[in-house]
């Protein structure tokens, strides 16, 4: 009896997770389809801004083309999901943290508001970097790399997924920091540990940006150099119990 009691309580325990769980997403999707429906109007402005760092590169005989029919229409309609998507993280951190906290002890509640406002000035820090400082980079190399036979002229759809896998790996990225400081303050590891695992991390690192980023070197380095720094920085403001 009392094992079946038990397994009971686990079952409605995992009910009761899974129900929250399925509310947060509801949340936070809702969320996401008024912001979709509130950039619609303003599709082709938004596509303006985010194409500015690359047609300001482009020779003056060149510019953005679309390569496939229906590309016009759907290349501004996807900017505003992935810019709805980008806004509408920080309500999904916020949904995360409120699944999250009942598990917390009270000294370790009071942190919550910090690393909450951490959390969002990191991601968009790292969204902000990445678009005005990587971008501008990568694209001048790209284009002045081209020899003179070939005339560049970017594809929309094309261009708009770069600029999104990039803004978005560089987002998530910069939230190193709040992930090394929530693992060494929860005793799941030491600094120590992670500064014995320092190498390994690093090729991570490596590896990481080579799957998140676009095909390139460069994009890749711009994404791991950051990412050690975040991660020493880390190290530097964790504090063990």
């Amino acid at each position: 009896m009392k094992i079946k009691k038990i397994q009971k309580m686990t079952k409605e325990s995992v009910s009761s997770h899974l129900l929250e769980l399925r509310a947060r997403l509801l949340k936070f999707i809702i969320l996401f389809s008024i912001l979709v429906v509130i950039g619609i109007p303003f599709a082709s402005e938004i596509y303006s801004f985010v194409a500015a760092p690359l047609i300001s590169l482009l020779p003056d005989e060149s510019t953005m083309i679309a390569t496939e029919v229906a590309s016009p229409f759907m290349a501004p309609f996807k900017l505003v999901i992935y810019v709805a998507l980008l806004l509408s993280m920080p309500w999904l951190f916020y949904q995360t943290w409120l699944i999250i906290s009942p598990g917390l002890y009270k000294n370790e509640k009071k942190f919550t508001a910090p690393l909450m406002l951490s959390t969002v000035i990191l991601f968009f820090g790292g969204v902000s970097f990445a678009f005005f400082i990587v971008c501008p980079i990568i694209f001048k190399f790209f284009i002045g790399m081209a020899p003179d036979s070939i005339q560049v002229m970017t594809d929309i759809s094309q261009y708009l997924s770069f600029i999104f896998k990039l803004v978005f790996a560089f987002g998530i990225a910069f939230e190193i920091p709040i992930g090394t400081i929530l693992l060494v303050n929860s005793s799941i590891t030491s600094k120590a540990s992670l500064v014995k695992a320092r190498p390994y991390i690093i090729v991570l690192f490596l590896v990481i940006g080579m799957l998140l980023t676009p095909p390139d070197v460069f994009s890749q380095l711009f994404l791991a150099i950051p990412m050690w720094a975040l991660f020493e920085i880390g190290i530097l403001f964790s504090k063990e119990k």
